[in-house]
């Protein structure tokens, strides 16, 4: 795994019940939580000053998964936040100014941007989601697109199978973590 430093002098703070794959890049002023699956090629940087020379923090919280291929930045001197339990999937983009509730999942190639999700959110597969509020236990079907506030009033909530779903993904990134921080060659 590759730890930089930003410009600020801001290193990734990671939990030593965190694991993170060796082609993982954290940059910068990066918080990872306890039994956190960062995964291979997962990049997570915050190194964009704002005009004031700040640079928002990316924190993952406890029991998030952050998949394959995952990028996560912020605009300068703005933040994301993944709130626990929460899984970010395979080739998503979660760019900042970003609020990722907890228990929230965002699908293969989703594309959040500078949005709010309220806890219990499903972002499912190939979805654009940008510059809106998503309320609680909501759900974006796969291929849709979520550009107006006024968009929201129209989506559907999280059903059992979604839910089900969710669950699976969470506790199956949080079992293999879990699994290679017991091996002792994984670190």
């Amino acid at each position: 795994m590759s730890y930089e430093w930003n410009r600020n002098g801001d290193h990734p703070r990671v939990s030593q019940r965190a694991y993170t794959h060796p082609t993982a890049v954290l940059v910068g002023n990066v918080e990872v939580g306890d039994d956190v699956f960062v995964g291979p090629y997962a990049v997570l940087r915050a190194d964009e000053q704002g005009a004031d020379g700040s640079v928002g923090p990316i924190v993952i919280g406890a029991g998030s998964n952050i998949q394959d291929g995952v990028i996560i930045h912020a605009v300068g001197g703005t933040g994301v936040h993944v709130g626990h339990g929460s899984s970010i999937a395979h080739g998503a983009v979660v760019h900042g100014p970003c609020e990722i509730g907890a228990g929230c999942f965002v699908g293969f190639r989703s594309v959040v941007y500078a949005s709010r999700l309220g806890s219990g959110t499903a972002v499912m597969h190939g979805c654009l989601v940008e510059g809106v509020e998503l309320p609680k236990d909501c759900v974006v079907t796969s291929g849709a697109i979520v550009r107006r506030q006024d968009a929201v009033a129209s989506l559907g909530s999280v059903d059992a199978d979604t839910r089900g779903f969710m669950d699976r993904v969470r506790a199956a990134n949080t079992d293999l973590a879990q699994w290679r921080l017991s091996r002792k060659d994984s670190r």
